[in-house]
């Protein structure tokens, strides 16, 4: 027999089995009800219950305990019901039998029990459970599983009516949005209200709940908020009316959000799966726009009142209230979907308007500066605008069209912002920032190429007046330098580096500086001045160094130390930088003629008298004018520094064979032989040297003939310097002068202070002509170093004046440099050389002539002018009347003779 389970275990079953109606009833809603999760009607077939049992059946640990303990050798031992019952091994223990194969399966009785059945406790009595942790086994030994259960009278019915529950539900519902849209307080929390929706849309009355609540909210905004605001509207203006609707639009927003947490799982479920259904959300903001944006006597209020505010923000004259009420009414307007088909209209058609009439105003009342800044600033007063209210890119891109066309695009416009008159002011008062804005404003309708017309126009005008201002031509590199910055800036910073402007001011720039005019600047001749005007200036950089780069307007300062002076090197950067500033005016230079004469001839006087301030600046200079010309343009001047070289050497041979020989001469003679082609043609002029002088020049010229037998020396004594010690009453000094200047002085070797000696007796002593003399008489006692003395006092020289030894002078500087006068440029000098350059310019013209009709040998007039320009161009543009000139020279040499074509154009024969 097995023994009982025990009666802890007994009472735990009944207990569970005993509590399985309560539970179903406390858990499974009524018919139609959901509590929130799937669970399946417990009416259906497959659902299982667990009713109590009759107190005279069995308990399931009895029903199920095995009848016999001789079937089963294995004796269990209760243990808790978690746990495996143990098999007793000992030696008293039996293996099992063996089972005939007839037995092992035997499905005659049943295989279930019905436990609603209380009249069979005949079937029951033959079914025991095992307890927990037994093995099943079958009466022939083999484990057939868990039993099947079947429960049967359930109870089907619902215990409510799903009609009923809905109205009860939708009666709490009704309450608290009456009570949401007065703005008064709700007595059913929100959460029951909320579980009371989600219970109706379990049960399927999503639909006509959503319905409902539609008809409520709509009845809400028309008596909450559609009465009251038509009624203040007739007594406010139609700002005061916008900011009545945005309070309203703020409070039914805040009501508006509360009744969708109410909602929620209604918006969530079924209106988020059923497209043709706002959310109620957007059923919230189309009620509103209904019932109040669209009603007639509040729409047009509404637009105007805020068109008004942007009106105002236009004159400045809206304050910070104001202000957030245009941005909230904006929001708003995003929000009811009616900003693009009924604000964005009206408010580009009242900013049309206003556009209009201030372009009409401001053009008629400002200057073409003032205009460009009004306007500027008001196309990004209008942009910021829409960018701070939340305006849509349509409606920024509609206003930035609508100034664009009335600011801009319109001819009158165009003929303001375009005037030649208005841009040369601008450009002259290096107004940049207002040109930028006038390039923005072009820029907008792609009209920066009509800029190019009065830009070119003020730059050959103001570069004209440079070239050919006379009195100031001294500056004319300076200004021209200057200009040409100023006008990069503009092109730069103002003009975004066009492509087409940029052309612009190197085509004009190149036109002005190239162009010829017979005046007294030229001496007659069409030679451009600017040519002679950039050497003169590169020479004063080379021979004064940074001091004359300092005293200069040239843009850019050099920073210089505390005690004024830079180092050398800061020197030649600076040095090289300005010659890189000046060869960039050279490079627009057509005639380099002119430039190569005076840059010749001041290069021969830094060599001669040695004042290049530095020997790499000529050299690169030299080099720089290499790569921009050519090795033919550089030649003579490259011979020029040999020959120094070379003048150098034989001074040193030839004070070496004086010392051999053992002769100390009284003069320390340094003589410079230099060869005439590639030095400049200097005119003689009469001179009477010492006689000391004389002899050493006799003897270097000896010793030089022996050399080089067949040359011939021309003495230069108008290049000299000298070297002088005077014994002053005052002190001994050296003095630094010319020739002329140094003839002067030794009349008054051993004199004393109180001989005067008179101008006639001077000029008759040195042999010189009346300007030379005079001058340099001014340079010896009217100048900075007076070491002579002039009677009667004053700065011009007389033919009655006397002059004396200056016995008051001093200086503190032992070596003291008087100013070369001889140095300085001439009159006639300038002029003799303008002349040189310009027969020169007719010999090339001629060759270029000649040449090409040896090579066509017979041309037509026109054909020849055309290739004569073309062939000489790289020495500056020619003149068709000089041209013509140099045709008319050569066929009165016979090198040509006029005939005429068959078509009858004339036509020129080469003769051989």
């Amino acid at each position: 027999m097995a023994s009982d389970p025990p009666a802890s275990f007994k009472n735990l079953d009944s207990q569970f089995i005993g509590a399985g109606e309560h539970l179903r009833d406390s858990f499974w809603p009524p018919r139609g009800e959901s509590s929130g999760g799937k669970r399946k009607d417990p009416s259906s077939d497959n659902s299982i219950a667990t009713p109590q049992l009759p107190s005279s059946q069995k308990s399931l640990p009895e029903s199920f305990t095995s009848s016999s303990s001789q079937e089963n050798p294995i004796n269990p031992v209760w243990c808790p019901s978690n746990k495996r019952a143990k098999l007793d091994h000992s030696a008293n223990s039996h293996p099992p039998s063996t089972i005939a194969a007839n037995k092992m399966y035997d499905f005659s009785k049943p295989n279930h029990v019905d436990l609603t059945n209380g009249n069979a406790p005949a079937m029951m009595t033959t079914v025991q459970k095992k307890p927990v942790g037994m093995f099943r086994s079958s009466d022939n030994g083999v484990d057939t599983g868990p039993k099947k259960l079947v429960v049967k009278n359930l109870r089907k019915t619902p215990r409510s009516d799903p009609e009923k529950y809905f109205n009860d539900v939708w009666t709490k519902l009704d309450l608290a949005l009456s009570a949401i849209l007065k703005n008064e307080k709700v007595s059913c929390p929100n959460e029951e209200l909320y579980r009371g929706s989600e219970n109706l849309c379990r049960q399927g009355r999503a639909a006509p709940l959503f319905k409902t609540l539609c008809e409520k909210c709509r009845q809400g905004i028309s008596s909450q908020f559609q009465r009251p605001l038509v009624s203040q509207a007739l007594d406010l203006e139609d700002i005061g009316t916008l900011r009545a609707i945005i309070e309203a639009w703020d409070a039914w927003n805040i009501r508006l959000k509360t009744i969708r947490s109410i909602f929620f799982f209604l918006d969530r479920s079924y209106l988020l799966h059923s497209p043709s259904l706002p959310s109620i959300e957007e059923m919230g903001m189309d009620e509103f726009r209904t019932q109040v944006f669209s009603h007639r006597a509040l729409k047009s209020r509404i637009l105007s009142g805020a068109c008004q505010l942007v009106a105002a923000d236009r004159q400045a004259n809206l304050v910070e209230q104001d202000s957030e009420l245009l941005r909230r009414a904006i929001e708003m307007f995003h929000s009811l979907g009616v900003y693009t088909s009924d604000f964005e209209p009206e408010l580009l058609g009242r900013s049309s308007s206003y556009f209009a009439s201030w372009s009409d105003q401001k053009a008629e009342t400002l200057d073409l500066a003032h205009y460009i800044s009004e306007s500027q600033s008001l196309i990004d007063r209008e942009l910021q605008r829409c960018d701070a209210l939340g305006l849509d890119s349509t409606t920024r891109k509609s206003l930035e069209r609508y100034l664009e066309d009335l600011l801009v695009d319109q001819d009158d416009r165009q003929s303001l912002l375009l005037s030649k008159t208005g841009i040369s002011d601008l450009l002259q008062a290096d107004a940049i920032e207002a040109l930028k804005q006038l390039y923005n404003l072009l820029q907008r309708r792609a009209l920066c190429e009509k800029l190019r017309t009065p830009f070119e126009a003020y730059i050959a005008d103001q570069g004209s007046q440079i070239v050919f201002d006379e009195a100031r031509e001294q500056e004319m590199v300076i200004r021209l330098l200057n200009f040409k910055k100023k006008l990069d800036t503009v092109w730069e910073y103002s003009f975004s580096l066009h492509e087409g402007l940029g052309h612009s001011l190197r085509e004009v720039f190149e036109a002005f500086i190239n162009k010829s005019k017979r005046s007294n600047m030229t001496w007659g001749t069409d030679n451009p001045k600017p040519g002679e005007m950039i050497a003169k200036h590169v020479d004063m950089i080379l021979k004064g160094g940074l001091k004359a780069i300092s005293a200069t307007t040239v843009a850019g300062k050099l920073e210089t130390k505390e005690d004024g002076d830079a180092s050398s090197e800061d020197e030649d950067v600076e040095i090289n930088r300005q010659l890189d500033q000046v060869l960039e005016l050279f490079r627009f230079v057509h005639g380099k003629a002119v430039f190569e004469a005076f840059y010749k001839r001041d290069l021969a006087r830094r060599l001669l008298l040695n004042r290049s301030a530095s020997a790499d600046a000529e050299k690169s200079m030299l080099t720089r004018l290499k790569s921009e010309c050519g090795a033919g343009f550089t030649h003579n001047l490259e011979q020029m520094f040999k020959d120094m070289e070379l003048a150098r050497e034989e001074v040193t041979s030839y004070k070496s064979q004086l010392e051999e020989r053992g002769s100390r001469p009284s003069v320390d003679l340094n003589v410079s032989v230099l060869s005439a082609s590639a030095w400049p043609t200097y005119p003689d002029v009469p001179l009477i040297i010492p006689r000391e002088v004389q002899q050493q020049a006799a003897v270097f010229e000896q010793h030089y003939k022996v050399k080089h037998s067949g040359r011939k020396l021309t003495w230069k004594h108008s290049l000299a310097h000298c070297q002088l010690k005077a014994n002053l009453p005052r002190g001994n000094k050296e003095l630094v002068v010319s020739s002329y200047q140094a003839v002067v002085l030794l009349i008054f070797k051993d004199r004393s202070t109180n001989d005067e000696i008179p101008y006639e007796y001077i000029q008759s002593a040195t042999g010189l002509d009346d300007v030379e003399l005079k001058r340099t008489l001014q340079s010896l006692a009217c100048a900075k170093y007076r070491v002579l003395s002039k009677t009667p006092k004053g700065k011009d020289v007389g033919d009655k004046d006397t002059f004396s030894i200056n016995a008051n002078f001093s200086d503190p500087k032992y070596r003291i440099k008087i100013n070369q006068i001889q140095a300085k440029e001439t009159k006639e000098e300038n002029k003799e050389t303008h002349e040189r350059v310009a027969a020169d310019r007719n010999y090339e013209t001629q060759a270029a002539i000649v040449r090409i009709m040896k090579a066509r040998k017979t041309i037509t007039h026109v054909n020849l002018v055309a290739e004569v320009i073309t062939a000489t161009k790289s020495r500056g543009v020619l003149d068709l009347t000089d041209i013509k000139k140099n045709i008319e020279k050569l066929i009165e040499k016979d090198y040509m003779e006029r005939e005429e074509t068959e078509d009858g154009q004339n036509a020129y024969q080469y003769l051989a």
